[in-house]
């Protein structure tokens, strides 16, 4: 049996036509892809208030920016009137235009185009193929799919976006900003009128060329304008008198290291960040008319944070310098780790505060110091013997803190700056030591400032919250202007600091002095009181300034990106002045309110700073924090029993009860004394026991050099030679005489200044001293080569 099929029969069968239209369709509804433009676009990084701060190029090497989020009018009425007039009335592609254009081109041997806009969306999708009569109408088809899945307002953003506009310059936006540096939307009509007719021809920008073909293009489209009545005469004749663009501009780039973090973490998108655009732009200038001066000292790198305390969002945020790759002016100096230097006093400070370790004004030792062969020095190589807790943070005092450090505890202090979230104190406490708290740690300008954010957000929120705490004041600030931070969850006591430590550390940090040349600076504090606290890292690598208001805190970080260290390179000198610049340049803010749930009101000896007692004279009430309760009542007052003349102190056994005459005396150990009385004249040494009378076992004197437990290193001269060690002692009785041993061997005898000089041999010995009453103390000593 022979099977004939009848091929005219199926075609003209229903059948076959329903299939064909059902595969036309299919075809039509498929035809698009997923995705019309995979294509690299540029990181776009703008202000809070929309401006551009920066751009990075595409990875093709294009300024392209994202896709636009709508079309300035001008643009939008120029593209229409130059490239397809009809365009919200066709499916896609114009009859009437491709009729003249197919006619136009057959008889003709200039090429003329007929695409629609929407047919020029899909040249561009398929990276501008051939122009053939095929190629054509795979357009036109798609085209009407396209009109078909978008809105004619997304076509037309599609074209600005994508369209070339000449030399390695994509879409109206990077256009804009590339040719006449400003937004698309504030373009006039006669730079809008250029730009649109440059997608047809885009050669046309050429430096130094083509100028007459691009005018003569952009004139006829300001006329069409104006006779169509869009644009009126005295706009017209303005937009003809414009320039033209010349060669492509450079974008702005007023955040290069924070647009650079961007398109690290989030490439290829438009970010509005927290930035304010003219504080960004006014550091700048202050930090160039720094550099300008501090170049001159070879320190070449400099950085600036300005956060907002309650919301935590980076307001400016310059990494550098614009010094030259020479001198690493691409390294972003906020992210990176550097010594500290001082900036972690404040919290020691604070800790010890709120432990009830100390007062804002308790008397801390201030006297050379010698632990585990650790010897901190102050910077200016002197010490007061003993000085207020407070007064030792804003001289920021190196020898009182690292006393502080040991007596606080080193572990339990970098277990509470782990809390404040600082990322790069990551090792153990005895990898760091008690040199910590000098500089020993490196932290980031970022970590940093952030933790004096953290300090303040505490008092703001305390106030705020009816006396309460929240579990994470010491949050990662945040620079998406969307973006909210999260200081969790709420805490009825003090997950790091009390409010009252807090109040009484920035309090303190208020009365630091201002830099050198600001001499109105009290009348300054008085309109903008701040918090700040500067540092200085061994060598002079870093120079700090770190202060806070209740809105804003700012960072300031001064140096050289590779560590070398320059004269001049410290915190109040270089730092300082930058850091009272930028807080000229924010608005006024009001000073802390008063914790007073987590505040008391106490007694306080005026000498000593501590709370008082019996035997204080001279006491006033004082605002402490709670826990300062616990603190110790004074220990440096005594009641002393005195003779008629008040030379000597005296008892019952060698002098009559009834003329004994009894005082309040404030006295220090030996140590402290002999270097308290030499900053203090008013200081009154306690009178010796007269000679007849039995002592209470006070301590007469005591070793300044060595201290126990210290080795003694002989020192050599330029020319190698051992020098003399000098050995020195503090006496109460300026007048006694002291009678020196070095083992058994008589060294020699002192009066008044106790000092003597010896040159031994290495070793260990016993070294001995002997007062005129018979008094005696001894330690023993290890001498070592230098």
């Amino acid at each position: 049996m022979v099977l004939k099929i009848n091929i005219k029969r199926i075609y003209k069968s229903p059948g076959f036509k329903i299939a064909g239209i059902l595969l036309l369709l299919l075809i039509w509804l498929f035809c698009l892809p997923a995705k019309l433009f995979e294509v690299p676009t540029s990181t776009v990084v703008n202000s809070r208030e929309g401006h551009l701060l920066g751009a990075r190029i595409a990875e093709d090497e294009q300024w392209r920016f994202p896709e636009m989020d709508s079309i300035p009018y001008r643009f939008e009425q120029s593209i229409l009137l130059f490239e397809d007039e009809y365009f919200y009335q066709h499916p896609g592609f114009n009859p009437v235009s491709t009729a003249k254009a197919f006619w136009h081109n057959l008889t003709t041997d200039k090429r003329r185009g007929g695409s629609t806009i929407t047919q020029q969306v899909m040249r561009l999708a398929h990276k501008n193929n051939k122009r053939t009569y095929w190629e054509k109408f795979i357009e036109t088809f798609q085209a009407t799919r396209l009109e078909a899945k978008y809105s004619k307002e997304k076509i037309l953003k599609l074209y600005a976006s994508h369209a070339p506009f000449g030399s390695n310059v994509v879409g109206l936006p990077a256009a804009s900003w590339r040719y006449f540096g400003i937004p698309p939307e504030d373009l006039s009509w006669g730079q809008t009128a250029a730009l649109a007719v440059l997608p047809n021809a885009p050669s046309l920008i050429f430096p130094g060329k083509n100028e007459s073909a691009l005018k003569a293009k952009r004139d006829n489209l300001l006329k069409k304008l104006f006779t169509k009545k869009i644009i009126d005469q005295t706009t017209y004749e303005l937009a003809i008198a414009e320039p033209l663009p010349d060669k492509p501009l450079k974008l702005p780039d007023l955040a290069p290291h924070f647009t650079e973090k961007i398109r690290k973490k989030q490439p290829k998108v438009i970010f509005t960040s927290s930035l304010n655009y003219h504080l960004q732009r006014k550091i700048n200038q202050i930090v160039n008319a720094h550099y300008q001066v501090f170049k001159t000292n070879q320190i070449h790198n400099m950085a600036v944070l300005v956060l907002d305390v309650d919301s935590r969002k980076v307001l400016a945020y310059v990494g550098n310098t614009d010094s030259g790759i020479e001198n690493n002016s691409f390294v972003d100096i906020i992210s990176k780790p550097r010594s500290t230097g001082s900036v972690l006093k404040p919290f020691l400070y604070a800790a010890m505060l709120d432990a009830g370790d100390i007062l804002p004004k308790t008397l801390v030792r201030d006297v050379p110091t010698n632990i585990d062969g650790y010897t901190p020095k102050n910077y200016q190589k002197n010490y007061s013997g003993v000085v207020p807790a407070n007064m030792a943070l804003t001289k920021s005092l190196n020898v009182p803190f690292v006393g502080m450090l040991k007596e606080y505890g080193l572990d339990r202090f970098t277990r509470l700056i782990d809390k404040t979230n600082q990322k790069h104190i990551d090792k153990p406490a005895e990898y760091y030591g008690l040199p910590m708290i000098v500089g020993g740690a490196e932290s980031s300008l970022w970590d940093v400032t952030k933790a004096y954010a953290g300090m303040a957000s505490i008092l703001n929120n305390y106030q705020n919250s009816s006396s309460e705490y929240f579990s994470n004041e010491f949050v990662n600030p945040v620079y998406a202007a969307n973006s909210e931070v999260d200081i969790g969850k709420i805490h009825h006591s003090a997950p790091v600091y009390g409010a009252g430590a807090v109040y009484q550390t920035l309090l303190a940090l208020r009365d630091l002095n201002r830099p050198i040349g600001d001499a109105n600076w009290e009348v300054f504090d008085s309109a903008q009181p701040i918090a700040w606290k500067t540092g200085t890292s061994y060598g002079f690598k870093d120079a700090w300034a770190v202060g806070t208001t209740p809105d804003y805190v700012i960072g300031v970080w001064v140096g050289n990106a590779d560590g070398e260290g320059r004269p001049g390179l410290v915190g109040i000198e270089a730092a300082a002045p930058v850091f009272f610049d930028v807080l000229t340049a924010l608005p006024k803010s009001n000073w802390f309110s008063r914790p007073f749930d987590d505040m008391m009101q106490a007694d306080i000896c005026k000498q000593s700073g501590q709370l008082a007692g019996v035997y204080c004279d001279d006491v006033s009430e004082q605002w402490i924090p709670r826990k300062g309760q616990k603190t110790k009542t004074c220990q440096y007052h005594h009641r002393v029993f005195l003779n008629q003349t008040e030379q000597y102190q005296v008892n019952s056994s060698c002098y009559p009860l009834a003329e004994i005459v009894v005082k309040n005396w404030f006295s220090l150990p030996p140590v402290e004394e002999y270097y308290y009385k030499q900053q203090h004249p008013n200081y009154k040494t306690l009178p010796p026991y007269r000679s007849d009378c039995l002592q209470d076992g006070q301590q007469l004197m005591a070793f300044i050099y060595p201290k126990p437990n210290e080795s003694v290193i002989l020192p050599k001269d330029f020319d190698e030679e051992v020098n003399d060690v000098i050995f020195k002692l503090a006496h109460r009785g300026n007048t006694s005489k002291i009678y020196w041993y070095l083992n058994e061997t008589y060294l020699g005898q002192t009066d008044e200044f106790h000092e003597i000089s010896v040159k031994p041999s290495p070793g260990d010995y016993i070294l001995t001293v002997i007062d005129q009453e018979g008094n005696e103390i001894r330690e023993r000593i290890q001498v070592k080569k230098h």
